[in-house]
């Protein structure tokens, strides 16, 4: 599944190049796992010599451009998706989600005190860096500061795979296969951690929700 998705990518982004990588980039950012490890290690991969005369190479700058406005965009689209459907859906169906009312107001004050340096480091890790504006929409982080935080975290991110791709060529996969064990482990620990999350707050969640819909047939 990981090579068809990988070859997919190489081929979309050498058929349509900048487009390709901005959209690409955009979805990723946007909560659709797209690695954008292949899409900007293959990007700058087209910039080098061994892609020169092939009709199809870019410009390194114009890569690292097109990545970086990508996920940007991407990050308002999650973003914009968390603000506006966040607190109504937590308030709808939080019990089905073990996500406690009160909470919402936890991650609110979460972001308000850290979240600069949450959507920051989040943007350089893979998988994490994929579904961070989401939450951050949800707790309402105020837009311009998530948006210069994203992009501090963006042009590193970009710029470091884009080079490493023009540096390496037609090799750049041998960086995609030393990260991908990264956002493997990354997921497991994910899982893991959910699994056990789930696990010790199923009782306690579904018994509040009990007691509040008691309080409210009271009333």
């Amino acid at each position: 599944m990981l090579a068809l998705l990988q070859s997919w990518i190489t081929q979309v982004v050498g058929d349509y190049g900048l487009v390709a990588i901005f959209v690409l980039m955009l979805l990723e950012s946007a909560c659709v796992p797209i690695p954008s490890e292949v899409t900007m290690l293959f990007g700058g991969a087209m910039t080098a010599t061994a892609f020169a005369g092939a009709g199809n190479e870019l410009g390194f700058w114009a890569v690292v451009i097109a990545g970086c406005l990508g996920n940007i965009v991407g990050s308002w689209l999650a973003y914009g998706a968390g603000d506006y459907g966040g607190r109504p859906l937590v308030d709808r169906f939080g019990r089905y989600l073990l996500i406690r009312p009160h909470e919402v107001d936890r991650a609110h004050a979460w972001f308000e005190e850290r979240g600069e340096a949450t959507v920051f480091v989040s943007r350089l890790l893979p998988v994490v860096r994929t579904f961070i504006s989401l939450p951050a929409g949800v707790a309402e982080m105020p837009f311009w500061r998530f948006t210069v935080y994203t992009t501090l975290g963006v042009v590193p991110w970009c710029l470091m795979l884009t080079w490493l791709g023009a540096l390496l060529g037609d090799r750049w996969t041998v960086v995609e296969e030393i990260l991908r064990p990264v956002a493997w482990l990354i997921v497991l620990v994910l899982v893991a951690g959910a699994a056990v999350y789930v696990r010790r707050r199923w009782t306690a969640v579904r018994a509040e929700y009990a007691a509040l819909d008691a309080a409210s047939a009271d009333d």
